[in-house]
């Protein structure tokens, strides 16, 4: 069973990409993405990959972000 951990600072977000974790993507309460490996970030800007060659760039203040955790 997974658990979902909201990633909110700069430090929780560069943990996710060195452990390659997955995530899950809200926007205006409605999953946008999953399964999505976290590639880069910004102050303004998250990059997400969910296929070989499909790059999704979201608003970081507009969704939020969980890491999906296997218990």
């Amino acid at each position: 069973m997974a658990r979902n951990q909201r990633l909110h600072t700069d430090a929780d977000f560069q943990e996710a990409i060195e452990r390659g974790a997955v995530l899950r993507v809200f926007k205006d309460d409605h999953i946008v993405d999953s399964n999505a490996t976290l590639l880069r970030f910004s102050d303004t800007t998250i990059v997400v990959q969910t296929r070989v060659s499909e790059l999704t760039y979201y608003d970081r203040a507009a969704c939020e972000f969980f890491e999906m955790k296997k218990r």
